[in-house]
């Protein structure tokens, strides 16, 4: 068992003005107990430092115990520093499928970009295709520019899974969108579909009046990815 006199230790040294002496001590702190650790990682989540409570959020993500998880769930529910909050996303986000519907929680009531846009890429990640579509969908709908083309981007990781008739559905939709940013990206989020539809949207988009549009649709037919002409 760890002794008190290294916690101490290496409590202190986590309060180093120096970064990379932080980030030391972090990584040597994960392979302490984390009966032993949490504690000291709880303390610092309570700190005025934003420094002090990040170094503190990513550590907790070493310990995938109930202790570290109520901490980080806490820590969404009340941390007002969205910077704090998309790390505290990502340290919970560890604990794999009891994360995601405080996640989904999260994005819909943040008004962050960040933390937003930090829940629609730990979807893609997640393997877990209904959660993926769920906040695809929200974030459709919100309105931050950016994660709404995080949202689209989204779908390409629908593409062989249930849900991809409604993906192609709504980026159907996307393409026709008056907004060439938003077509640009549903057009590059048709990259690995091989639905002849797809092909069908990107020949249309070869057509758009954007020429960013236009350069997607061409990259994405290019490419190889999408069914051949004689398959439409």
């Amino acid at each position: 068992m760890t002794s008190p006199d290294r916690l101490q230790q290496l409590e202190t040294q986590l309060r180093d003005p120096a970064l990379n002496k932080r980030i030391e001590s972090l990584n040597q702190l994960a392979q302490v107990e984390s009966a032993l650790a949490i504690p000291i990682l709880q303390r610092l989540t309570a700190e005025k430092d934003v420094g002090l409570r990040r170094i503190a959020v990513m550590g907790l993500g070493n310990h995938r115990t109930a202790q570290s998880f109520e901490v980080l769930q806490d820590l969404l529910d009340n941390e007002a520093d969205s910077n704090i909050q998309a790390e505290a996303a990502n340290s919970i986000f560890e604990f794999g499928n009891d994360a995601i519907p405080l996640l989904e929680n999260l994005f819909t009531r943040s008004d962050s970009w960040l933390v937003k846009q930090t829940i629609v890429s730990l979807m893609i990640e997640s393997g877990n295709p209904a959660a993926l579509h769920r906040i695809i969908t929200h974030a459709l709908q919100d309105s931050i520019q950016t994660v709404k083309e995080a949202g689209i981007l989204g779908f390409i990781r629908l593409w062989g899974t249930e849900f991809q008739a409604d993906a192609l559905a709504q980026i159907t939709q996307l393409t026709q969108d008056p907004y060439w940013r938003n077509r640009w990206r549903a057009t590059t989020a048709l990259q690995t579909c091989t639905d002849p539809q797809a092909k069908a949207l990107l020949l249309k988009m070869q057509e758009d009046e954007h020429f960013r549009v236009v350069a997607a649709a061409l990259e994405v037919l290019n490419s190889g990815t999408v069914p051949p002409q004689d398959m439409l």
